[in-house]
């Protein structure tokens, strides 16, 4: 049997006067789309969501593809006033902020691996990318699998199966209000970090991301950028968005990399 996969509402999206929300049929990649408009100067606050993306993009040039309504595939623009040492939080921020709209619409818990890749059950249920397009601008992409059968699943080349929120349990979601949802606890998390100069302790988001991360007191290995490896157990993240990870040789911070879980 069909899940049913309703359009999203742009009235219903209307009311959050933060976030001009524009919807599309189709496009190629909503983070492309926010980019181009911040370099045409639009202002903080847009967000590019379509119910179809063709040429979507995640972490490390890896494709993200949905059938049609079957998922969210979100961008939004932000021109942080915080100093650009503290926007490596900004894609762990909206991943917390995932995670807690997920759990307020349908009830299941998730967990995130670092940085921000959402899991539910051990199967990786979203995606975030963030990315500079001009300065003083910053994107951050989301894509979430709502209501893909296990047929429509894309690969995952991180070693954990892809799953969805239908696949979890959760048989019917209203993706608008999910979407509005999402957006709420973004705002409001962006304003915390904000406020607080950017400062994740102050904000209360590192202590937020380190209660939901799943990575921590696991053994990784870290694909470092330029092909080599990294093994140990990651024991924390640090002030700076960091995964520390401890091997032989003591703590490592790493600031980049593809996270395997090994246990």
């Amino acid at each position: 049997m069909e899940p049913s996969r309703s359009p999203l509402e742009p009235d219903r999206l209307a009311v959050l006067t933060r976030w001009q929300v524009e919807v599309l049929a189709q496009t190629g990649s909503t983070n492309a789309d926010v980019a181009a408009a911040a370099r045409d100067g639009a202002g903080e606050g847009l967000v590019v969501t379509a119910e179809a993306q063709t040429a979507g993009r995640g972490r490390l040039g890896r494709t993200w593809v949905s059938p049609p309504r079957a998922g969210l595939a979100v961008s939004v623009l932000l021109r942080p006033a915080p100093d650009v040492s503290r926007w490596g939080w900004l894609p762990l921020l909206a991943g917390v902020a995932l995670a807690e709209a997920v759990r307020a619409v349908t009830g299941l818990e998730s967990a995130l691996k670092w940085p921000n890749d959402l899991l539910i059950g051990g199967g990786k249920c979203a995606g975030l990318l963030a990315e500079v397009p001009v300065p003083g601008v910053v994107v951050i992409g989301i894509g979430l699998n709502v209501s893909l059968t296990a047929d429509e699943l894309p690969d995952t080349p991180t070693g954990l199966p892809a799953t969805s929120l239908l696949l979890a349990g959760a048989a019917q979601v209203d993706r608008t209000e999910l979407l509005a949802v999402l957006l709420e606890r973004l705002g409001a998390r962006y304003d915390a970090w904000r406020q607080a100069g950017g400062d994740p302790d102050t904000s209360g988001l590192r202590d937020a991301y380190l209660r939901l991360c799943g990575t921590l007191g696991r053994q990784v290995s870290v694909i470092l950028p330029g092909a080599t490896d990294l093994t140990g157990e990651a024991v924390t993240v640090d002030t700076d968005g960091r995964l520390v990870v401890r091997t032989g040789a003591g703590d490592r911070p790493v600031a980049a990399g593809d996270v395997v879980h090994l246990r």
